[in-house]
């Protein structure tokens, strides 16, 4: 059975393709998910760690029905997707005597889940993965990491924007726009649904068994093109932050889970009244705490944090990608709206300044992505490019410093046709190795900073400044080329070709131009994203 999973920042949902019903199916797991008149069954993206040492954690609504997101112990964890596969600043807490990395969180998080999903009981064969469009290779080398433990023959991922195209379920040959805006990401994708009899490997594949190969190259496919896409590190759980914020300038209030669950539920309100209030009383510190806000307050709160200045921005990138290829605004037939973020008023009528109501669509906010992804399932190939560009270290003498250099922009379709070209010489006299350093290059106008104030854990947009991701700098990974005889400066000695395979492989190629010698042929070096 294939099972796909929505991993989200705030909440996880979990999906399964009925085959009496033919169609998809949210599960309800007991315990772990939380129940709602007005929402899909949602797992709760909390995890409390008892014993680290015996691997023993409590998650999802759990967590919340013994109150232990109400207080700061370190052994509770929210918000720890977007920690995952970054440089985080600040404290990282030991537990019985090991340290917690938010790898690790994540690890037992998911690894539950799928423990949980098999108690049903059902059989869990193949899984399907969905990953922001703004994802570096860590997350994703991490996702594969996670997958090789969980004893499931088949293992995939599909971007969130691409898996909400299918979940709408709207007719072939649409040009549609994802806005996913949840709890941690707010990813944008141009999404085109064509018909294929092409009958390739579906998905980006992380782990693949024998006997599904088997199975599904009978299959024959349809194609999900995407033909712009766009993200930010930018969700409910900085809203929620900045209305915790708020309350402490204005009225005081500490800093703290129970704030921070507060003005979660206060935002959760504002989307359905004009008028919110929290009451809270903690039987052990015999203290209340009572939050009021309105809509307007709130409104404005969010223009104070550029939080419109963002969304305008995401959005810019998404449609000037698009008339690249020849698409105008006016050609997006379908605008489909999914994560909780999405259901706050005044992000809707945001979306309504660039589109009519009409093509905008909003009835399926929480299950889209994770009942899109099961469509792999049914014989949808996806046809992709590389969110990221990837470009080569140098030493930069002007500026005294390491610099990148470009040679895979951001765009890229995969398989790449034709190679790129680099030729490079030694630096040193008597160099006997060449060395190159490849990195993952973020968007050219900021990069993210994550770090922890108090028990919160924070992200924060740095303009100005261009996030890399290097991919190989470890012992035994920058070597390309061992000259022989050694190399001298001033003059050409070796020719790279670089090129990125169906599976997002980068290769490489070198020949040694003073002895016509292939040193490397169609080498894969990493895989990219």
């Amino acid at each position: 059975m294939t099972i796909a999973i929505d991993f989200g920042t705030s909440n996880t949902v979990v999906a399964r393709w009925n085959q009496a019903l033919q169609q998809p199916e949210t599960l309800k797991l007991p315990g772990l998910s939380a129940i709602s008149a007005q929402n899909p069954p949602l797992i709760p993206s909390l995890l409390y760690v008892e014993d680290a040492a015996a691997n023993k954690v409590i998650l999802g609504q759990q967590v919340r029905d013994r109150g232990l997101d109400l207080s700061g112990d370190s052994r509770f964890f929210r918000n720890f997707k977007r920690g995952i596969g970054t440089s985080v600043q600040g404290f990282v807490p030991e537990l019985d005597g090991q340290l917690i990395t938010f790898e690790r969180v994540g690890e037992w998080y998911l690894s539950q889940i799928v423990n949980s999903i098999r108690e049903l009981p059902l059989p869990v064969d193949s899984l399907i993965f969905t990953v922001p469009v703004d994802s570096f290779e860590a997350y994703r080398h991490w996702l594969g990491k996670v997958s090789e433990s969980l004893q499931v023959e088949q293992v995939r991922i599909l971007d969130e924007p691409t898996a909400a195209a299918l979940g709408y379920g709207l007719a072939d040959r649409e040009i549609l726009l994802v806005i996913d805006f949840g709890g941690g990401t707010l990813d944008l994708s141009v999404v085109r649904l064509d018909a294929s009899s092409d009958k390739k490997p579906l998905g980006f594949i992380l782990k693949w068994g024998e006997k599904l190969l088997a199975e599904s190259s009978a299959q024959k496919a349809k194609v999900a093109r995407v033909l712009a896409k766009a993200g930010q590190n930018l969700g409910g759980s900085d809203i929620d932050n900045w209305l915790v914020d708020y309350f402490f300038k204005t009225k005081g209030l500490a800093k703290s889970p129970i704030t921070t669950r507060l003005a979660e539920r206060l935002k959760i309100q504002l989307s359905l009244v004009n008028q919110a209030v929290e009451v809270y009383f903690d039987d052990e510190n015999f203290e209340s705490y009572e939050l009021e806000l309105d809509r307007s307050r709130f409104e404005s709160i969010l223009a104070e944090h550029q939080f419109f200045d963002n969304l305008d921005e995401c959005m810019n990138q998404v449609l000037q990608q698009a008339r690249r290829q020849g698409l105008e605004i006016g050609d997006i037939d379908a605008v489909l709206l999914v994560g909780g973020t999405v259901q706050i008023p005044a992000v809707q009528r945001w979306v309504q300044q660039y589109f009519e109501p009409a093509k905008i669509r909003c009835d399926k906010p929480f299950e889209a992505i994770a009942q899109g992804a099961l469509q792999l399932s049914q014989g949808i190939e996806i046809k992709d490019f590389l969110y990221h560009s990837y470009g080569i270290r140098y030493w930069n003498r002007r500026e005294n410093c390491h610099s990148w250099h470009s040679l895979i922009k951001s765009g890229q379709s995969y398989p790449m046709s034709e190679p790129v070209e680099l030729v490079l010489g030694a630096s040193l006299e008597n160099q006997r190795s060449i060395e190159l350093i490849v990195g993952e290059l973020g968007a050219e106008t900021g990069g993210t900073e994550i770090y922890f104030d108090g028990d919160r854990l924070i992200t924060r947009q740095l303009a100005g400044q261009r996030s890399v991701q290097p991919l190989n700098d470890k012992d035994g990974a920058r070597s390309i080329a061992q000259l022989t005889p050694p190399g001298y400066p001033g003059s050409d000695r070796i020719k790279v070709l670089f090129r990125v395979d169906e599976q997002r492989f980068l290769r490489i190629s070198v020949e040694d131009l003073l002895t016509n010698e292939t040193l490397l042929e169609d080498k894969p070096v990493v895989q990219l994203s």
